[in-house]
């Protein structure tokens, strides 16, 4: 796909998972188990199959997801970079200080992001608040876009699943995605339909369930007590008590061997999955291991899932209703 006058692979590597410990209090909001070198390793797989984009944020890791990063792609420059801001916190102390919503914040942020990425320019840069109301959101995209004409970024957009306030932004010329979340168990057809309408690039979170939909977890397992997935939270809704949700385990039963077609892992069908439900989608899956990337990457070699094999995957699920927009 062409993405900011580029052609790339419709692919990227999500580096969430690398970035180690963060908290909120007591509350773990990183993966367990990210191991640093194993971290570059992961990154270097992923350039090695041809991926070139990588999704970052400034608070991964409370910076650290950035810094791996920016080691990572040194002497790399056709790798793309998006990152996130919004969101206050301690190097040090690796905690959370709260939204970062101050419009005079925004140059310092990115300035920050570019001294642990090792660049002189951020790709694209995307408010990483959610739910934040469109009218608190203006004033931080019309400092991103005084950031795009100083040359510190070179695009932005929205990380957020509510489509009215991606459609608020749609019109600036500076605005060219959005990132939220969707996956086989999760189709937001309201928030692609905005996507599709805008010409927006439609950067997919959560496009494997936080791992569920790479078969590796079944009703035995339990995640790690810092790990974000040991937390229960409204939007994050795959685990429950540590624990895989039962009806995602049966809804996964019930297309395993649908996704595998054509040979693919389970990985590699979700994300084929998300290829054939629109061109505009750019799959972020995380990764922590060089092993997870590759076989991520492996879905390229796939392509689409075929259209009998989509048809027949609707005909199996019982999702939710998509309702109404909601943090995911």
């Amino acid at each position: 796909m062409n993405l900011l006058d580029t052609e790339i692979a419709p692919l990227g590597m999500g580096c969430w998972p690398i970035g180690g410990p963060f908290f909120r209090g007591d509350q773990p909001l990183g993966y367990a188990n990210a191991e640093d070198g194993e971290s570059l390793r992961a990154v270097h797989a992923a350039l090695d199959a041809g991926l070139t984009l990588f999704d970052t944020a400034a608070v991964y890791g409370a910076g650290h997801a950035e810094q791996l990063l920016g080691q990572a792609l040194a002497g790399h420059p056709e790798a793309m970079i998006i990152s996130k801001i919004g969101i206050g916190f301690d190097e040090d102390s690796k905690q959370l200080t709260g939204e970062e919503t101050d419009p005079a914040a925004v140059m310092p942020a990115i300035e920050r992001c570019l001294k642990r990425l090792r660049r002189d320019r951020i790709d694209i840069l995307l408010l990483h608040l959610n739910a934040l109301p469109v009218a608190r959101a203006e004033p931080i995209f019309a400092a991103m876009e005084d950031a795009r004409r100083a040359g510190k970024i070179r695009a932005f957009g929205w990380s957020t699943d509510f489509p009215e306030s991606a459609q608020a932004m749609a019109g600036q010329e500076g605005f060219i995605g959005i990132e939220h979340a969707m996956n086989v168990f999760v189709d937001v057809p309201t928030i692609q339909g905005m996507a599709e309408r805008n010409g927006l690039a439609a950067f997919i979170r959560s496009p494997l369930a936080m791992g569920v939909l790479t078969g590796k977890f079944d009703a035995r397992s339990r995640m790690p007590k810092d790990d974000i997935r040991a937390t229960d939270e409204a939007w994050r809704d795959y685990f429950q008590g540590a624990r895989v949700k039962p009806d995602y385990l049966a809804q996964l039963d019930a297309v395993r061997e649908l996704l595998r077609t054509g040979g693919r892992s389970l990985a590699q069908g979700a994300l084929c999955w998300l290829l054939a439900k629109s061109d505009r989608n750019v799959p972020l899956p995380g990764a922590r291991t060089a092993a997870q990337m590759e076989d991520n990457a492996g879905a390229l070699g796939h392509g689409k899932l075929p259209g009998a094999v989509m048809a027949e995957i609707e005909t199996l699920l019982a999702r939710e209703a998509e309702g109404a927009a909601r943090e995911r």
